[in-house]
């Protein structure tokens, strides 16, 4: 037994699992009871021994394993002699006497466990019915979690077929990946059934069971789809089933591959961590993303879940290192899908909020390549993170711009057809490209994936060239000589023409003269002189935002871009990326706070959606800024930025437009959200009024939904501990709101009181039983900034408690949200201290990236001090009416 012990060591500490044998289907049966919130249940798993070995190791996490037996292909059955659930590692080891030879063999294992409350693995769910709480059940098992619900080799390339089978309530609905074949009613139970699944990764597979009416509708050549919503709202899921239909004809077409499984079930629960999740054939959704109206936010949320059915599904990552060939192209073809059907959205515009979230975070020197090298499963769960999602699917773009868009449409069909059922990685999909283009796609792109960060070109402008210079782009002062190939893209003056080239050095030049003549046709109307620019002269690099990369302008440069905006010749995207870039160069402290100021000047008479509010988050920084930088100046800045919006706040008023589209309702809520936080005395009053007219009337057309939640902050930002009346009405809309969003609406706005005492009970109702944990995410988002420093003494004092309550994304919204705000030195090393102390592993990186936000603030704070005239232009722009 020493030897054997010795033996089994070799397995501790191993983040893989050992490849002695490999599974090839799985008969697997749940047995729920959700009255005593536990399950039991077995499996039977057929499986190939690759290598004689006296162990069979697979995944198990928080399980009991009642029984064991192996039976080889000479029927023999093998009981093992020892059963070992090795916690940390989350193995299932067993042992046997005699070695299994290399054959084929039947693993059989009953085991039992809990339906946990923390929405990962087999967790317990709860929803309403006629006014009692009752239980159900879903599963979670992306990225490694399957391994809580059955025994299983719970790794994306040991793909295998299932076959589901359910012992569930008589009166509740249980779902799978595929369709029912067979029922069967014993009393108050029922066994169900499934059709077996084609072969599919441990991941996505899903079962969930509860109380649920559905709607349904077929492609066009004959997939079932249904929407599953809780009883008696199933016409709020007409928008998802219409979107989800129109997709399935969509990807078929576009990936020149169709949808792979008989049917596609989409079902909404209370209770879910993610937004989605993308399940073969049973895509799970938490109410608020898919119980909603003709609002396009849902659709692309909705197309992304649907494009993972492709890919993430039929083509799986090898391995996690991988994740973002899930996760990058699903968000980016989930645009492709939603501008292709909805063009009128203007998608693409709305695409570079995504390409912005990636560059914030690449621009940290915690930040990690696309591509991370993942060693322990579990810890996949940081790099679901801004740069799997939302770099991965700019690099994709800007691939795609490079390349043309027939090439890549034509590349991405023969990746779908050479790898479907398979496992891939990057460099699988590199080949192909390359293959169909003639470009070295892998050349290219490696500086992209492989390595962390993106450059900013500085260009300027001498004797009819462009010069060019690219660095990394860090928010510190800690740059790296790394160069990228960069797809760069240009037009100059008032032409549409467009010049594309490749920057493969630190230094680039460029002579447009000829360029410039042949826009305007007149040679003579080009100025040698830098200092005799026309005024039509001006030049804008990475035309529509397609590039991961800024633009650091010189003097002359950027003061003719300023003219364009004001002349209105730039586009919606344009417009974005040169507040975007100017931006993070002034938070990088490159680009002085004034001159910043004098460009968000421009865009007084903004009315895009996407770049409005951009221009609104920008706002809402310096102002942050300015309270610890500035604070003499905070009311100035409150009134210049007041003026910004008054012109859109104008166009678009309190109440929808007949024949408005959801644009404009999206850039209503926006705007009047913005005038309330920053102290607007009539956007204030208003939302008083309308209110309290909704207090006395929950129809009134006087408080549309899209207006709802700049008159609920109103409130709150009114609310103290003496008029505590409207904090109280906002409790009972709570309570008493049947619908998810309602509820939503309202606890986004509940922490953003000024008053310190206020924000303390909001944080204490926060992790009461009256909210859901998935929704602890939206009181957190809403935190007010007075709010930060009591936040961070009930954090340090509640911390066991939130860990106990809270899962892992749930934490990392906690670190974020609670962290950030500040912008001193001393409350970095404060954040540091505390956290020395504390199990951090399933969140290092995020406070890591947390704790550097601090710290790239407080250097910004000390810049801003040392400006020369800002209280001069500050107090200039807060008098221009």
């Amino acid at each position: 037994m020493e030897v054997e012990e010795q033996k089994i060591e070799q397995f501790k500490g191993q983040t893989r699992l050992p490849k002695f044998a490999v599974p090839k289907r799985y008969e697997l049966t749940l047995k729920p009871d959700l009255s005593s919130c536990t399950f039991s249940g077995t499996v039977r798993i057929e499986l190939s021994i690759l290598q004689s070995t006296k162990f069979l190791v697979l995944n198990a996490l928080e399980l009991v394993v009642n029984q064991v037996s192996f039976t080889n292909s000479h029927n023999q059955k093998l009981v093992p002699s020892d059963v070992v659930l090795e916690g940390e590692d989350e193995m299932l080891i067993l042992v046997f006497d005699e070695a299994l030879r290399v054959e084929d063999g039947v693993l059989w294992i009953s085991f039992s466990g809990v339906l946990n409350e923390h929405m990962r693995g087999f967790y317990k769910g709860t929803y309403m019915d006629g006014g009692v709480k009752k239980n159900m059940a879903v599963t979670q098992f992306e990225a490694v979690d399957a391994r809580r619900c059955f025994p299983c080799w719970d790794e994306p390339a040991l793909k295998a077929t299932f076959k589901i089978t359910m012992e569930v309530p008589s009166e509740l609905t249980a779902l799978s990946n595929m369709p029912v074949i067979h029922e069967e009613l014993n009393g108050q139970i029922k066994t169900v059934s499934f059709e077996e699944s084609p072969i599919m990764s441990t991941y996505v597979v899903a079962v969930v069971i509860g109380s649920f009416d559905y709607i349904e509708d077929s492609t066009a050549d004959g997939i079932k789809v249904r929407a599953y919503c809780p009883v008696g709202e199933s016409d709020k899921g007409r928008f998802a089933l219409n979107v989800a239909v129109k997709s399935l004809d969509l990807f078929k077409k576009y990936f020149s591959m169709p949808y792979t499984l008989p049917k596609l079930d989409m079902v909404a629960v209370p209770d879910f961590s993610a937004g989605a999740m993308e399940n073969y054939g049973l895509i799970v959704y938490r109410e608020t993303e898919m119980l909603l109206d003709d609002m396009h936010s849902a659709a692309v949320n909705k197309q992304r879940a649907i494009a993972h059915q492709w890919f993430g599904n039929l083509v799986t990552m090898e391995w996690w290192t991988h994740l973002w060939l899930n996760e990058g192209f699903a968000t980016w073809v989930s645009y492709l899908a939603t501008d292709s059907l909805f063009p009128e959205w203007e998608i693409w515009t709305q695409f570079l909020d995504e390409t912005a979230g990636g560059l914030r975070m690449d621009a940290l020197e915690s930040s990690h390549p696309i591509e991370v090298e993942i060693h322990h499963a579990r810890s996949v769960l940081e790099v679901f993170d801004s740069i799997s999602y939302e770099k991965g699917s700019a690099v994709i773009r800007m691939l795609m711009d490079y390349l043309g868009y027939d090439i890549f449409q034509k590349s991405l069909s023969s990746y779908m057809k050479n790898y479907a059922w398979k496992n891939t990685k990057t460099e699988d999909l590199w080949s192909i490209l390359s293959e169909e283009s003639g470009v070295q796609v892998n050349t290219l792109m490696d500086t992209w994936t492989k390595k962390k960060g993106y450059p900013v070109i500085s260009v300027k402008y001498k004797d009819c060239n462009l010069e060019f210079e690219q660095s990394q782009f860090v928010y510190s002062d800690m740059h790296s000589d790394d160069c990228w190939i960069v797809p760069m893209t240009m037009s100059l003056g008032s032409c549409n023409k467009r010049k594309n080239f490749l920057l493969e050095t630190k230094h680039g030049k460029l002579d447009v003269s000829g360029l410039y003549h042949s826009c305007d046709g007149n040679s003579s109307s080009f100025e040698k002189n830098q200092e005799k620019l026309s005024e039509k002269f001006w030049v804008k690099l990475n035309i529509g935002q397609t590039g991961f990369y800024r633009v650091k302008y010189d003097h002359n440069l950027t003061t003719q871009l300023r003219k364009a905006i004001e002349d209105n010749c730039l586009s919606a995207s344009d417009r974005f990326g040169i507040l975007d870039d100017t931006y993070a160069l002034c938070e990088a402290c490159q680009v002085s706070l004034s001159s910043l100021l004098s460009l968000m000047n421009v865009y007084r008479k903004e009315l895009d959606y996407t770049v409005l509010s951009r221009l609104i988050e920008i706002c809402s920084s310096v102002e942050k800024i300015s309270s610890d930088a500035l604070p003499s100046l905070l009311n100035d800045m409150k009134q210049f930025f007041i003026g910004l919006l008054l012109f859109s706040a104008e166009k678009l008023g309190w109440e929808p437009i007949q024949g408005e589209n959801h644009m404009s309702a999206m850039t209503r809520e926006r705007v009047l959200m913005a005038l309330v936080n920053l102290g607007h005395s009539i956007t204030i009053d208003e939302a008083m009024k309308r209110f309290q007219a909704y207090l006395d009337d929950r129809n009134t057309p006087l408080l549309p939904v899209d207006c709802r939640r700049a008159a609920f902050r109103a409130v709150m930002r009114n609310t103290n501990t003496s008029n505590r009346n409207g904090f109280e009405a906002l409790l009972t809309i709570y309570k008493e709101a049947q619908a998810v969003q309602e509820k939503a609406r309202v606890l986004r706005c509940l922490a953003s009181c000024p008053e310190p005492d206020i924000v303390l009970e909001v944080l204490n109702f926060m992790l009461s039983d009256e909210v859901r944990v998935q929704d602890i995410t939206y009181v957190l988002s809403g935190k007010s900034l007075e709010g930060r420093e009591t936040a961070w003494r009930w954090l340090k004092e509640n911390w066991d408690l939130i860990v106990a309550k809270c899962d892992d994304m749930i934490l990392h919204s906690f670190i974020r949200n609670v962290v950030t705000p500040f912008s001193s030195h001393d409350m970095a090393d404060e954040v540091e201290a505390f956290f020395a102390s504390c199990e951090t592993a399933s969140f290092a990186m995020n406070l890591k990236q947390s704790i550097e936000q601090v710290r790239i603030k407080a250097r910004w704070v000390e810049s801003i001090k040392q400006e020369e005239s800002i209280e001069e232009l500050v107090r200039g722009l807060a008098c221009i009416g």
